[in-house]
C-alpha cells in the first residue's frame, strides 16, 4: 500500500517537509513478534528506517526547488512472500501514489534490487541466492537515467558496478510504464502550488552585487570561509539597509526591511554563495578551499589513542574527524534481529555512528540516533562486512562505534576509514583493509565536473553525492544520491573510475599508520578458544535443562557459547579458566580413538578381564590376555 497526504498550508521553513515511512507488519509474513514483551509493532526497526531512506532519496529531488507544502508518504507491507524482499515494491508503490496525486512530482521512478549469481545479474533473488551473491544492488531510475544507487558488494570491480546500473535501467522500464498507464486511466487534476523562492528583483540585485563582492573572494578552509561569508552577509545587509532606508521615513523603511526583506535577501545570498562555488569549479577548476578537482584534503590519523579499549583510531581528513572504538566479546553478545522479514537472525558485526550537533558548532538535542545516523552507520558497516574473518577463525562478536568529533562533509567515509583502522588496531584479522571516498558532481550543461573528496560547501551547491568504499581488489559498498532529475550512466562511469584513485590515496595513508592488523589482541579483550564437536553431542554439553553447561560456567568462571553447527567457544580473561572448561567439555563429547593410549580407573572386574573408565560415560574392556606380557590365572 502506497499512500500520499498533502498538508493544507505551506510550512514556513527553509526546507521541503517531505517524510517517507516504511511500515513493517508482522502479519504480512504470518509472524508474531518474537519479543517476550512487545507483540504490537512499535518503533521502526533499523531495516524499516533504512528502507524509508531508500525510498526518500530518489523521490525528494523530483520536487521543484522552493516547494514547501508538507508531503507525507507512507508505504505499508500488507502481505509478503518470504522469498521476495518487498522494499523496491514499496518504492514503486510510493512513486505510483505520488504520480497520481496531482503534485509537482517529476516522476515516476522505479527501483530494482539485483544480485550477481554465477556471474549473471538477476533481479528478485531468493534468500538462498542472496547468501551466495557477490552483489546486493538497489538502483532507482527515472526514465533512462539513474536517480539513486545503494550497494553492498564482495569486492567486485568498478566495471561490474557500471554494468549492473546499465542492466537495472532496462529492468525497471516495465515498472515505470505501468505507472504512466495508471495515470493515463485516471482523471488526475494537478493541484495548485506556490514556490518559496527569492523575489526575482532581489535575486537579480544579488546577482549583480555578487559579481563585485563574492567572485573569487570566498576561499579557504571551512572556518576561514565561514568568517568571510558572515562578513559578506553583514556587508550586504548594511548596504541594503542604506539603500532601502534612504530618503524620508527612514525609520519606517528600515523596520520594513528588517521585518519583510531581510529574510528574502538572506535566502538570495545563500543561493549566490552556492552559485559562486559552482562558478569557481566550472570556470577555474578551483574548489572553495583551493584544491584541484581530484585532490583529497590533508590526512592525519592515529591508532591506540584510548588506553582501556580493545581497539581505537582517530581519522582526520580536512576538518572532518572521526574517532572509532572497537569492542570484542563472545558470540553470545551478537545482536538478535526480529523483523517482519527476519526471525532470530544474528548480527555478529555492529557498527554504530554518532554525530551530535556540536560537531557542526550548533546546539541541539542529544537523544536516540536519527535516520541519518542509522543510515551512515549502516553504510560503514556494509563496507567492512566482506573483509571480516569468518566466525570459525575469529569467534568474536564485534561492535564498532564511530564518534564524529568534527564534520565538514563525508563523515560516513571517515567512519569507514576509522573503523577499519580500529579493527586492525584491535587485532581483527581483516582479509584486506577498506577505505572510502565521497565523490561530487557539478553539471554545466552537458559538461560534468567530477570532484574527489566532497566537502559540505560543494555538497550544498552540487548535483550528486556519491560514496564508494572498497579494497585494492574491488568495491565493498556504494551509495549515490542525486540532486538533479537523473544522471546519464556515462557520467557515473567516469565518477566510479575516478573514485578508485581517491580510495587508493586514502588507503596508502591508512597503511602508513597501521600496515596490518595487530598480531595480538588487547590485554583487556576476552580470550576465546574454539572447539568443533559433533552436533549430536551438543545435548551432552548442555545437559538436562541446561544443568551441565550452567555447572561448567559456574565452576570454571568461563563463558561457553554453542552454535548449532557444533562450534563451541569458551571465553575468559584467564587462560587457566579456558583450559579447565575446554577439558571438561572434551570429556563430555570425546569419542574413543583407535590407537590412542588412555589412563583410566578400573570400575569392574570379570573373569575374562577388567572394565576401565577411559572418559565420561565410556568404559573400555581390557582382556585378561592383554593385562600382562605373562599368562595370568586370575584378573584379580
Amino acid at each position: 500500500l502506497g499512500s500520499v497526504v498533502l498538508g493544507k498550508k505551506p510550512v514556513v521553513q527553509d526546507f521541503f517537509p517531505l517524510s517517507v515511512d516504511y511500515e513493517e507488519k508482522f502479519y504480512a509474513s504470518g509472524k508474531i513478534s518474537g519479543s517476550k514483551f512487545l507483540k504490537r509493532e512499535g518503533k521502526p526497526s533499523d531495516d524499516a528506517v533504512l528502507i524509508g531512506r531508500l525510498i526518500d532519496r530518489p523521490i525528494r529531488p523530483l520536487f521543484p526547488k522552493g516547494y514547501r507544502q508538507e508531503v507525507q508518504v507512507v508505504t505499508t507491507v500488507l502481505s509478503m512472500d518470504p522469498n521476495f524482499r518487498p522494499d523496491v515494491i514499496a518504492m514503486i508503490a510510493a512513486s505510483a501514489a505520488l504520480h497520481i496525486a496531482g503534485l509537482p512530482f517529476d516522476g515516476p521512478i522505479a527501483g530494482v534490487r539485483i544480485g550477481l549469481v554465477n556471474g549473471e545479474f538477476k533481479a528478485f533473488l531468493t534468500p538462498e541466492e542472496r547468501e551466495v551473491s557477490d552483489l546486493d544492488f538497489v538502483v532507482a531510475c527515472r526514465e533512462n537515467k539513474v536517480m539513486m544507487v545503494e550497494a553492498g558488494a564482495n569486492e567486485v570491480s568498478e566495471e561490474t558496478i557500471i554494468s549492473a546500473m546499465d542492466w537495472a535501467i532496462t529492468a525497471v522500464q516495465p515498472a515505470i510504464q505501468i505507472q504512466k498507464d495508471l495515470r493515463a486511466k485516471l482523471n488526475v487534476i494537478d493541484r495548485e502550488y506556490t514556490l518559496s523562492l527569492p523575489d526575482e528583483s532581489i535575486a537579480a540585485e544579488l546577482k549583480t552585487w555578487a559579481e563585485s563582492n563574492l567572485k573569487d573572494q570566498i576561499t579557504g578552509n571551512v572556518i576561514e570561509r565561514a568568517k568571510i561569508v558572515e562578513e559578506k552577509r553583514k556587508q550586504l545587509h548594511a548596504e541594503m539597509c542604506e539603500i532601502h532606508a534612504a530618503g524620508a521615513d527612514a525609520e519606517e523603511k528600515l523596520a520594513n526591511y528588517e521585518e519583510n526583506l531581510k529574510n528574502e535577501y538572506d535566502n538570495a545570498f545563500e543561493l549566490a554563495v552556492h552559485a559562486e562555488v559552482r562558478r569557481g569549479i566550472v570556470e577555474n577548476q578551483t574548489r572553495p578551499d583551493g584544491r584541484k578537482l581530484d585532490e583529497v584534503r590533508p590526512l592525519s590519523s592515529q591508532v591506540s589513542i584510548l588506553p582501556r579499549t580493545h581497539g581505537s583510531s582517530l581519522f582526520t581528513r580536512g576538518l572532518t574527524q572521526a574517532m572509532n572504538i572497537v569492542t570484542l566479546a563472545p558470540l553470545s553478545f551478537s545482536q538478535v534481529v526480529d523483523t517482519m522479514e527476519k526471525t532470530d537472525e544474528k548480527r555478529r558485526y555492529m557498527h554504530h555512528y554518532n554525530a551530535p550537533s556540536y560537531t557542526v558548532g550548533e546546539p541541539g538535542r542529544i537523544g536516540a540516533p536519527g535516520r541519518r545516523e542509522i543510515g551512515h552507520g549502516y553504510l560503514a558497516e556494509r563496507a567492512l562486512i566482506p573483509v571480516l574473518p569468518p566466525e570459525e577463525d575469529f569467534p568474536y562478536a564485534i561492535r564498532s562505534v564511530t564518534e564524529i568529533m568534527s564534520q565538514n562533509g563525508s563523515t560516513s567515509m571517515a567512519a569507514t576509514c576509522s573503523s577499519c583502522m580500529a579493527l586492525m588496531d584491535a587485532g581483527v584479522p581483516l582479509k584486506r583493509p577498506v577505505s572510502g571516498v565521497a565523490m561530487g558532481l557539478m553539471l554545466d550543461g552537458d559538461t560534468p565536473y567530477i570532484l574527489t573528496d566532497l566537502m559540505d560547501a560543494e555538497d550544498f551547491a552540487g548535483d550528486m553525492d556519491f560514496k564508494v568504499t572498497g579494497t585494492e581488489k574491488g568495491i565493498t559498498a556504494l551509495q549515490m544520491d542525486m540532486k538533479v532529475h537523473g544522471i546519464d550512466i556515462k557520467i557515473l562511469r567516469e565518477a566510479i573510475l575516478r573514485s578508485k584513485l581517491g580510495r587508493e590515496h586514502i588507503l596508502n595513508h591508512m597503511l602508513s599508520v597501521i600496515p596490518a592488523p595487530k598480531a595480538t589482541l588487547s590485554p583487556y579483550a576476552p580470550r576465546i578458544e574454539k572447539l568443533m564437536v559433533n552436533p549430536d553431542k551438543i545435548g551432552a554439553i548442555i545437559g538436562k535443562g541446561g544443568e551441565m553447561i550452567n555447572k561448567i560456567t559456574s565452576e570454571t568462571g568461563a563463558t561457553v557459547d554453542i552454535e548449532d553447527s557444533g562450534l563451541v567457544t569458551v571465553a575468559s580473561n584467564n587462560a587457566e579458566t579456558i583450559e579447565k572448561a575446554l577439558n571438561w567439555i572434551k570429556s563430555l563429547v570425546e569419542e574413543p580413538e583407535v590407537g590412542k593410549i588412555y589412563t583410566g580407573k578400573v570400575v569392574n572386574i570379570k573373569e575374562f578381564g577388567a572394565f576401565v573408565n577411559i572418559m565420561n560415560g565410556v568404559d573400555g574392556m581390557l582382556h585378561i590376555s592383554q593385562i600382562s606380557d605373562k599368562r595370568l590365572a586370575k584378573v584379580e
